[in-house]
Order: C-alpha cells, then sequence, then structure tokens
C-alpha cells in the first residue's frame, strides 16, 4: 500500500467566546471578535494513495510514534507500507528509527528536500 503522509502542526484551537449572533433579513451572520484559547494541536494524515481513504488524528503533541502505531492498526497486517513523507527532522528521529525496526513491514520514501507537495 502507498500512503501519502503530512502532518500540520501548531494548529490553534480557538473557539468564539459568545454564540453566533442571530441572522436578520439583509443582515449577514455576525459573532464576537474575541475568541478563547484551547492550546495547540498537530494533525497527522495519511492519504490512501489507490483509493482516497483517509488516516488522520489530532494530537497535543508532534510525535510521529503515535501515528505510525494508528497506521499499523487502521491497514491490512498482511500489506507492506510504502509511506511518501516529507524531509521532516521529526521523520527521521532516533525514536521513529527504533520504531521501524520492529515495524519491517514500513517502508519510507523522502521527496527531495526543499520540494512542495
Amino acid at each position: 500500500m502507498v500512503l501519502s503522509v503530512d502532518e500540520k502542526s501548531q494548529i490553534q484551537a480557538l473557539d468564539h467566546s459568545q454564540p453566533l449572533l442571530p441572522l436578520r433579513p439583509d443582515q449577514v451572520e455576525r459573532h464576537t471578535h474575541d475568541y478563547l484559547r484551547h492550546g495547540t494541536t498537530c494533525l497527522f494524515a495519511a492519504l490512501e494513495i489507490a483509493n482516497g481513504k483517509v488516516i488522520a488524528e489530532c494530537q497535543s503533541r508532534h510525535r510521529h510514534q503515535e501515528f505510525l502505531k494508528l497506521i499499523d492498526k487502521q491497514t491490512p497486517p498482511d500489506k507492506d507500507l510504502h509511506l511518501i513523507i516529507d524531509n521532516y527532522n521529526t521523520h527521521k528521529h532516533q525514536k521513529v528509527k527504533n520504531w521501524l525496526k520492529h515495524h519491517q513491514r514500513f517502508y519510507f520514501h523522502f521527496t527531495p528536500t526543499g520540494s512542495s507537495w
């Protein structure tokens, strides 16, 4: 299986401090200018190239081990997994390398440095 994997880190989790104001004829939707901060989250996603299925998860920390475990659980155990990923440093972290040693069906294919999706 070929999966295109990417992450978006430090997404701000914001919420309006008050509900939307009621709509009226000739009036656009309105809301207050202030908001509440709920910290940040990291979105990890893997797109299965053959059928468009997406495996995704938001995590409070930017760690790849948990996301790799999710991919491992949500894919058929008899399939080799070829992950197309960028050259972000955390993909090459020693903890990720150690995890990959025990999960031989995962193969990383890195995009060229400086390239864009």
